[in-house]
């Protein structure tokens, strides 16, 4: 299975919550499969993909916010798996597609060989963690961590990404940011001070 095969099955799940998906491939695949004022495609900011969706879970606890996410991106950010398991949104589902490479920059390798992020989401208190296993169906599972309390993680293995790659993204950050919050009413809050 791709990242495209996977994301075929996950994306209609999406319904009308937003969903932060993460710069490179996951973003150009979203949009090529199901563009919508409720994406936010991450452009030119790796890593900071569920920093995005933490922010706007907080703001919103009343929508289910997805986060579509790398494995190098994760990597880059991982500090933020901390910040999320502190928090505990309820509403915050973080689905990663692991490749075990960077593919939009050439298919380096990445360290999730070693490093089992399902596992890292788990010691820093995510309340629920799934691992798609190789017999278990993407979407049976992605139902389960959609009905599971937040904060929901869910590792998904995949193989390389031989296809030709989805057209880039179109839109402008700026214009990608306008029409997010007009979809979301323009109830996104600012940056506030958060104690926990």
């Amino acid at each position: 299975m791709t990242t495209r095969d996977a994301l075929q099955q996950i994306v209609p799940f999406l319904e009308d919550s937003p969903a932060v998906c993460a710069t490179g491939h996951i973003a150009r695949e979203v949009q090529g499969l199901k563009d919508r004022p409720e994406n936010f495609y991450v452009i030119g900011s790796m890593g900071m993909c569920s920093s995005i969706g933490l922010g706007i879970a907080l703001s919103r606890p009343d929508k289910k916010v997805f986060v579509l996410d790398g494995d190098g991106s994760v990597l880059m950010n991982m500090g933020n798996l901390a910040v999320v398991g502190a928090l505990k949104p309820k509403n915050f589902i973080h689905i990663v597609l692991d490749n075990e490479a960077y593919s939009s920059t050439g298919n380096q390798k990445t360290l999730t060989t070693a490093v089992h992020l399902d596992e890292v989401a788990r010691a820093n208190g995510y309340k629920t963690v799934y691992r798609q296993g190789a017999n278990e169906n993407l979407t049976d599972i992605t139902q389960k961590i959609i009905r599971s309390e937040g904060p929901a993680f869910l590792l998904v293995k995949v193989g390389p990404d031989t296809d030709k790659p989805a057209p880039r993204v179109k839109a402008d950050p700026d214009v990608i940011t306008k029409r997010f919050m007009n979809a979301l009413g323009n109830q996104v809050r600012g940056s506030e001070f958060i104690r926990y």
